[in-house]
């Protein structure tokens, strides 16, 4: 990674970092609630009609309720959280940070929650004809829908989907571009994905993850040799802990 670039995404990381670490010590202790976890695994991507390129990848995601429901009225729980993914190599594979704000209904061992996220994309290069391009990053706006069941013994085993379609991105200009390139003409895309685990009592818990990503843009000027067009796939394993 060039340094101008590593120093945008050190800083960006560590933007997205205190974020969350200033929302935790800035709620009373008595509304805490929340999780933080550890997830290594593979990432895999594919742009265009190019061999698919797999590399290792490094997620963390936690999450924190900010407001517990009403005991006697019920209601939702209101929660905040955040996602930093790094790859091994950011030559292949994008690094991604995101933030969101969102509502958790509860009842017995299922809940179900809608989210608002920002998210940003800094996209790998592509290589076309011998010549680098520098593919323009992405601002996200998502809203995924998140589902969770508990079951088995105690409680301790779950499971957990979550899904939503993708909306146009905002472009920004990779600052590694020497001029700005046309903007591809977004047709669709989709994330969803899925975990299990098990908690190891109050603190611990582990889990796998397994989530799919694809972004369709129109062939044109800005998208020539489908270069933007994506599928990307990330499995993982971690180990989190509840406080």
């Amino acid at each position: 990674m060039k340094p101008g670039k590593a120093a945008m995404v050190r800083a960006y990381m560590v933007r997205t970092c205190v974020c969350l670490l200033f929302l935790l010590a800035s709620l009373p202790a008595y509304s805490q609630r929340g999780n933080l976890d550890l997830n290594f695994g593979e990432t895999r991507d594919q742009f265009g009609a190019q061999p698919p390129v797999s590399d290792g990848a490094l997620d963390i995601t936690g999450e924190v309720t900010v407001k517990k429901p009403n005991v006697k009225k019920g209601g939702p729980s209101i929660v905040a959280g955040g996602e930093v993914r790094v790859p091994s190599n950011d030559n292949n594979h994008s690094k991604e940070f995101a933030v969101y704000g969102g509502v958790a209904f509860a009842t017995h061992n299922l809940s179900i929650g809608v989210d608002a996220e920002v998210r940003r994309i800094y996209m790998p290069p592509a290589f076309v004809d011998g010549q680098v391009l520098n593919r323009d990053n992405f601002n996200l706006f998502e809203l995924p829908i998140v589902i969770k069941y508990k079951f088995g013994p105690e409680k301790r085993f779950f499971v957990q989907v979550h899904g939503q379609p993708e909306f146009t991105p905002h472009y920004k200009t990779s600052p590694l571009s020497q001029v700005p390139l046309p903007r591809p003409a977004f047709n669709y895309g989709y994330t969803i994905g899925g975990s299990v685990g098990y908690d190891f009592g109050k603190w611990w818990y582990v889990k796998g993850s397994y989530q799919t990503r694809y972004f369709n843009f129109a062939a044109g000027p800005g998208n020539p040799t489908s270069l933007y067009n994506w599928k990307s796939n990330l499995a993982t394993g971690g180990v989190g802990v509840r406080f």
